[in-house]
């Protein structure tokens, strides 16, 4: 019999590569037929997988070691202080049935939203017993406002919406939400119309007209900080405005308004048009920020958890997909179809694989111009609530540690990226570089301060 997961007390194994032979992370695209419950099986060996290499994260370790005192001395070592036969036993359990199949997800017609979009083409929802109906939606207040009236089991919400709604802001009571996961990192761009291609230096910016998503979206709070950086008043100096992603190339055009921090694929859209160019990719403010998040009411962790647990698998496995760059020709032909993004293939492609036209006459090869990660870290989280109390949208002080544990569900992510054999941050906290200067969540008072650059 073929084992799904290579041998962990092999030294002849490699455990960041599959039995099955094939070039994914271990558990991501096979399944096992059976898994007995007494822990022999493909699942249990997965427990052995990831306890080997909590013990030994660097594999040429865990090999020498084995080589010097051989499989049986090391297991009786490791299984002396950690309890192998019941993690086995526990990871053999076939997963619950899902409480309810049938789902209803909406989302927004942008690249953010691709693990989410990509998994109901592709057949990972149903891979995990889902029977899951994506929803193309108008807006982000129609989302936020049909996931609280439970008309969506669970929603693609920009990162900092499940966290205004928790703590009450922008709506008429506290409402429970998490971050599940993140969907993506990246993949967002400052666009301005093509007559300001003279105004590249944001201190000639004073006047400008810019739209965002949302009021509470990473693009409000990047731009607003950029701008701040710059010497430029973002509640001052410029109007900025909410406009739905979908329309921002309209506006453009119209001359409404004279550019916008937005997710793709309408920056490349609008270069696409040749209304605008592309100023400045996101990643070049901070490499690795959060934008988009796949959002479920904190409810269906208690009152349907093998639902959420399966949701949570299929969402994980889609956004590990997703990540490859092999992968993303593919995903760019799922997700462009009319039901979904309705848009060119060619521009979906030049931004899933980062080889694109920027609207100035080059093309620009950034293969991480848009990545997918779903780990919700809570330094994130800080950071959005520091920036919620500097403008002015959280009134008050709250315990950031507190609000980020209870809505960026770091825990569950793990757990299911662990059962993908992804690795997993040892700490849900990180320090952050954000236009050069260093986040430290352990001192977030500092980027509360309304302070604009001279």
């Amino acid at each position: 019999m073929t084992r799904l997961f290579q041998n962990p007390f092999s030294a002849d194994s490699r455990l960041d590569a599959c039995g099955c032979g094939r070039d994914h992370a271990p558990g991501l695209a096979c399944e096992p037929a059976a898994a007995p419950a007494d822990g022999t099986g493909a699942l249990g060996e997965a427990a052995e997988v990831a306890v080997m290499k909590a013990v030994f994260p660097d594999d040429a370790t865990r090999r020498g070691m084995l080589r010097l005192f051989g499989a049986g001395t090391l297991m009786a070592a490791i299984e002396s202080v950690f309890p192998l036969a019941t993690a086995r036993e526990a990871m053999a359990q076939a997963a619950g049935t899902p409480e309810k199949r049938d789902l209803k997800i909406g989302f927004i017609p942008i690249t953010c939203a691709t693990p989410i979009i990509m998994a109901h083409p592709m057949n990972f929802y149903s891979r995990h017993g889902l029977n899951v109906e994506v929803i193309r939606t108008a807006g982000w207040a129609v989302i936020r406002d049909r996931a609280i009236a439970r008309e969506y089991d669970a929603a693609h919400m920009l990162s900092p919406m499940p966290l205004a709604m928790s703590l009450g802001v922008g709506v008429a009571q506290p409402i429970p939400f998490a971050v599940a996961a993140i969907e993506n990192v990246n993949g967002q761009a400052i666009t301005l119309a093509n007559k300001h291609k003279e105004k590249r230096n944001p201190r000639d910016w004073k006047g400008f007209r810019f739209a965002v998503p949302f009021d509470f979206s990473m693009h409000n709070y990047l731009l607003r900080h950029y701008l701040a950086e710059h010497g430029v008043d973002p509640d001052r100096d410029v109007q900025i405005r909410s406009v739905p992603p979908p329309e921002m190339v309209a506006n453009l055009r119209a001359d409404n308004i004279d550019g916008y921090l937005g997710p793709d694929p309408f920056n490349q859209r609008a270069v696409f048009d040749g209304v605008g160019f592309i100023h400045i990719l996101t990643k070049e403010l901070w490499d690795g920020h959060p934008c988009c998040a796949f959002a479920v009411p904190r409810s269906m962790i208690t009152d349907t958890p093998n639902t959420f647990a399966a949701l949570m698998r299929a969402i994980v496995e889609a956004t590990a997909y997703s990540s490859k760059a092999e992968n993303r020709r593919e995903v760019a032909q799922a997700i462009a179809a009319q039901n979904y993004l309705n848009q060119p293939p060619t521009v979906v492609e030049q931004v899933l694989t980062g080889t694109f036209a920027d609207g100035l006459g080059r093309v620009q090869r950034v293969p991480d111009r848009i990545g997918f990660d779903p780990f919700p870290w809570h330094s994130m989280a800080y950071w959005i609530l520091t920036q919620m109390r500097r403008w002015g949208q959280l009134q008050r002080d709250v315990d950031y540690a507190q609000v980020a544990d209870q809505v960026f569900l770091a825990l569950d992510a793990g757990k299911a990226m662990r059962e993908q054999g992804l690795p997993v941050p040892a700490s849900p906290l990180r320090t952050e570089t954000i236009m050069g200067k260093t986040f430290d969540p352990a001192n977030p008072a500092p980027w509360t301060e309304r302070a604009i650059r001279a």
